[in-house]
């Protein structure tokens, strides 16, 4: 994109440049237009399960933001030749059933002829313009909390791989079908200032982009980051996704780990997750009343992981 000749418009609050989840226009009337495109190959063998994950998966951008999302089109590669469209039809109708979850209706879109299959969503949100939230605006002081386990990565791998059951996936499965939506709902009303979800880039990568963004540093306790089950036992393995290697790669000049953490668990960190949960950063009496609003609903696994401090190189220091 850095390539790319950009146009310049005064209603263009957010765009690719801010590496945010989604792009964001001023569309007069006290409100932003919030709007976001994620597709992406089967992480699973059921079709239906497959459109659930990438469905949610795309509307966690619009949640991450503090907006309501209004609608959604599917975007679509399908192999019309090989596969029986019933199996299209499969992820479409999982695809909808977390729609209609998200209170939206999908109302079109767009598919091509492909060698490999590849679902997601376009989504449309809106959001009044003081409650929209950003990556960029932590605070040293803050609190930094995470909604949901890290590792869908490093399972999928083990399974591909033969050294996990479907048993060990299966929690992870319904981490990525929960939609972000009772978490992304509650922003604005435990004064969050900033907040982003944790996808591809994985907990360092998207936590290095929360940093620069916002100009401060953060400091994480690796023993307050909840994992699934087993997932430490496959990345010893070499259970490791080949996005997870690359996100370990980039980001790690940006990163001072404790000498007491191994190679396997710094990989761990920089797993590449899917619809993974929410990043979000806020005051510390503000984290704590948001920490005790969900543990006493008993929704998700919200966990107080850092803090941020004040700018420095490296950008983030992870202790054991």
């Amino acid at each position: 994109m850095s390539k790319i000749k950009k146009q310049q418009n005064s209603n263009v609050i957010v765009d690719y440049e801010q590496s945010d989840d989604a792009a964001v226009i001023d569309i007069g009337n006290d409100k932003y237009l919030v709007q976001t495109v994620d597709f992406f190959s089967p992480i699973v063998d059921d079709p239906f399960t497959f459109g659930q994950i990438a469905a949610a998966n795309s509307l966690s951008d619009i949640y991450a933001m503090g907006a309501k999302p209004l609608f959604a089109l599917n975007i679509v590669g399908f192999p019309n030749k090989e596969l029986s469209n019933d199996i299209l039809a499969e992820i479409l109708n999982g695809g909808a059933s977390l729609a209609n979850k998200a209170g939206i209706p999908i109302v079109g879109g767009h598919s091509v002829d492909d060698s490999e299959i590849k679902y997601g969503l376009v989504v449309t949100g809106e959001v009044k313009k003081n409650e929209l939230i950003k990556n960029s605006n932590a605070k040293d002081g803050d609190l930094l909390l995470l909604t949901k386990p890290l590792g869908t990565g490093i399972l999928y791998n083990a399974l591909k791989k033969g050294l996990a059951s479907t048993d060990d996936f299966y929690q992870a499965i319904e981490s990525m079908v929960e939609l972000n939506k009772e978490i992304g709902s509650s922003l604005n009303k435990f004064n969050v200032h900033a907040a982003t979800d944790v996808t591809g880039y994985g907990l360092i990568g998207h936590l290095y982009e929360m940093c620069k963004s916002s100009n401060v540093s953060a400091e994480i306790e690796t023993n307050k980051v909840h994992f699934f089950n087993n997932v430490e036992q496959f990345a010893k393995k070499g259970a490791v996704p080949g996005g997870t290697g690359r996100n370990l790669e980039f980001y790690s000049k940006h990163i001072k780990f404790a000498d007491s953490i191994k190679n396997h668990q710094k990989l761990m960190l920089a797993d590449a997750q899917t619809s993974g949960g929410l990043l979000i950063s806020l005051s510390e009496k503000d984290a704590h009343s948001l920490s005790s609003f969900y543990k006493e609903r008993s929704i998700g696994s919200l966990q107080i992981i850092g803090k941020f401090t004040s700018s420095k190189n490296p950008k983030i220091t992870i202790n054991s």
